[in-house]
């Protein structure tokens, strides 16, 4: 059985901010990947929806993730959301059904 959390972030900009939200989760993935907790950090576009973006993360425990809410990189880039998203982001935290 895996302890471990995942994590789907959903995120949906403004008409125009497409690319500035791509640039801003691209600013995520080398700092996040580096924190000790992340076990894994993956954005990706929706094919048919360019303004629409979901993160796939995995960490070691939700002490792991809510650490990586207070750090720099995360307080800057939700910032920089708070002016491009067209809704606030979601996050949908997932376990293992074998655990």
């Amino acid at each position: 059985m895996s302890n471990t959390l995942s994590i789907i972030a959903s995120f949906v900009a403004k008409p125009g901010h497409e690319e500035r939200l791509r640039v801003e989760l691209a600013a995520m993935i080398e700092p996040s990947l580096a924190e000790e907790g992340c076990l894994a950090y993956h954005p990706y576009v929706d094919s048919t929806r360019s303004d629409r973006m979901l993160i796939v993360e995995e960490w070691i425990d939700a002490e792991a993730l809510e650490y990586h809410f207070s750090l720099p990189h995360f307080t800057r880039v939700a910032a920089a959301l708070d002016e491009i998203l067209a809704e606030p982001f979601t996050l949908r935290r997932l376990t293992d059904v074998r655990d």
